[in-house]
């Protein structure tokens, strides 16, 4: 789950936070920070019965439409259909979360790239889970960041409003047939993604609840900078067939995640203290936004979509 520094026992506050976890109080540990982890700290802990993670979440995070207590329940939910990590323990309204480690290998982009067919039924299985709390709309989550930004003074990239209409027209579109909700992640960067060696796990449900599966296979490929043809596939995968209708819907929602989660990085920037450069990554969302609103494949996606199957 990420590569970690030396395994020590030298910092006297997480040791404190350790301590308040009944499965971690008393035992001899030690542990070293994980990398990854833009919302929460990663920490490795090994202790005289195994070997866990203990993810500490950033206190910046309540502005980002993160609940802590539906990510507990969502991630209990995953670990129950085999494809998140168990989890081992939790502290409820802290935002300590400890789950179990997973030795495996980490997806970058070219591994989701060659591992659609793999991907695709490890999706599948998470959205057959027991449903998830909570209702994950990037439409609301949009509205709900652009106040904050607004609140905030948040610094936004030049023009980003222009796309308003755009975006409503993609709104439009997506409301005439939408899809029942299941049980979705709703943030697969490839870094959620593990190759255990059997099988592909997700972890961070920190996004997870109720959401159209079009969404969680659009974020995929645009989280991933992969292509039409790439999505095509990964939807065949998750479909079983050939689906070019969900295909254009994902599509869309891909372009939508896009435009959504440039404002993620324009808070982030503003109050996160994390030692990340959030301004960059927020960039790189608005450039692929702009490209998806100006694809002149576009319209033919919204008609497709405004059609249904």
């Amino acid at each position: 789950m990420g590569a970690g520094g030396q395994l020590t026992g030298e910092d006297p506050a997480l040791e404190r936070l350790l301590d308040e976890l009944p499965t971690l109080a008393g035992r001899w540990r030690a542990h070293a920070p994980l990398s990854g982890g833009l919302t929460n700290r990663n920490y490795r802990v090994d202790t005289d019965t195994g070997v866990v993670v203990v993810r500490v979440s950033d206190p910046s995070s309540s502005l980002l439409a993160i609940d802590r207590e539906s990510e507990y329940v969502n991630s209990v939910r995953a670990a129950a259909v085999g494809v998140g990590a168990p989890v081992v323990d939790y502290l409820p309204g802290r935002g300590v979360l400890v789950v179990g480690f997973l030795p495996s290998h980490t997806f970058g982009d070219e591994d989701v790239a060659a591992n659609l067919g793999r991907i695709g039924p490890a999706v599948r299985r998470l959205h057959e889970a027991e449903r998830f709390q909570g209702r994950f709309d990037i439409f609301a989550v949009q509205a709900h960041y652009r106040a904050i930004v607004a609140e905030h003074g948040f610094p936004t990239p030049e023009g980003y409003d222009d796309y308003r209409p755009v975006f409503e027209r993609c709104r439009a579109a997506l409301a005439v047939h939408p899809e029942p909700l299941v049980s979705c992640h709703n943030d697969l960067l490839p870094a959620n993604l593990l190759d255990d060696g059997e099988r592909v796990r997700i972890i961070d449900y920190e996004y997870a609840g109720l959401n159209e599966p079009s969404f969680e296979l659009g974020n995929l490929i645009q989280e991933a900078r992969l292509t039409p043809d790439h999505l095509a596939e990964l939807v065949a995968a998750y479909a079983g067939r050939p689906d070019p209708a969900r295909a254009a819907r994902a599509a869309v929602f891909g372009t939508v995640a896009a435009y959504t989660w440039t404002l993620w990085g324009s808070i982030q920037s503003g109050v996160s203290d994390l030692d990340v450069d959030f301004t960059p990554w927020a960039v790189a969302k608005y450039d692929a936004a702009r490209a998806g609103f100006a694809d002149p494949r576009l319209p033919g996606l919204l008609d497709r979509v405004g059609e249904g199957r």
